[in-house]
């Protein structure tokens, strides 16, 4: 999408509006959905045990439920994330997010890193649920964001996603860039970690991103409601 085709409706619906926090409470739950369904957000993001909840919340809305897979570490068998992911569609999720063996990257293992998105994307797609596959770019030189962006252009997941936002570091647009080059049309990137603020946002949209991961949703509009 181009930025300056955006409206307020139109950037709204890309966000992924983030509460992952250890602390999270119900009440956090339902502010966090009442603000989605206020403003229009694809989806709000959230782990995987406050899905009932957010469903419910969301009920009758065109907000989807994300859950959070193996966050924020990853370092789950991937027998594990089948299950984490099958409970959370059971659930209710609409969208799945998961974190990708950071680890069997760094041992350039990529046949592990293909089984396990092959298994994720199989058992989102036979549930007709988006799966978004997150590396944790911080952690990976250039060749192996390439190279794990070139096995997702081959399994096909909805989307590649840059960050948790709880490693070192989140989005950048160089990252964004690089994983939209790669992938092309056939996977969709989503950038997320550290995007604040509506400048940010909008480069990582010019550099490829067609959602983003973020807690400042309201902020993010604000500015740009602003920006003239």
């Amino acid at each position: 999408m181009k930025v300056n085709e955006l409206n307020e409706k139109s950037l709204a619906g890309l966000f992924d509006h983030t509460f992952l926090k250890a602390y999270a409470t119900e009440e956090d739950f339902i502010k966090l959905c009442d603000e989605a369904k206020r403003i229009g957000t694809a989806m709000v993001a959230i782990n995987s045990y406050p899905v009932k909840l957010c469903k419910k919340l969301l009920a009758g809305t065109n907000v989807h439920v994300g859950a959070a897979i193996a966050f924020p570490l990853g370092q789950m068998t991937i027998e594990s994330k089948v299950e984490e992911t099958k409970n959370a569609i059971a659930d209710g999720a609409d969208e799945i997010d998961y974190v990708i063996n950071v680890g069997k990257v760094k041992e350039h293992d990529f046949d592990y890193i293909r089984q396990e998105m092959e298994a994720l994307v199989q058992v989102c797609k036979e549930a007709n649920v988006l799966i978004k596959v997150i590396f944790e770019n911080c952690y990976l030189t250039k060749e192996e964001i390439q190279r794990c962006a070139e096995i997702a252009k081959e399994v096909k997941p909805d989307f590649i996603k840059t960050s948790t936002g709880f490693g070192e570091g989140g989005a950048t647009v160089e990252d964004v860039a690089l994983m939209k080059k790669v992938v092309g049309e056939e996977v969709k990137v989503k950038a997320a970690g550290g995007i604040r603020d509506w400048e940010t946002c909008k480069k990582m949209i010019e550099a490829g991103a067609e959602r983003i991961g973020t807690s400042s949703s309201l902020k993010i509009l604000e500015e740009f409601k602003n920006r003239l």
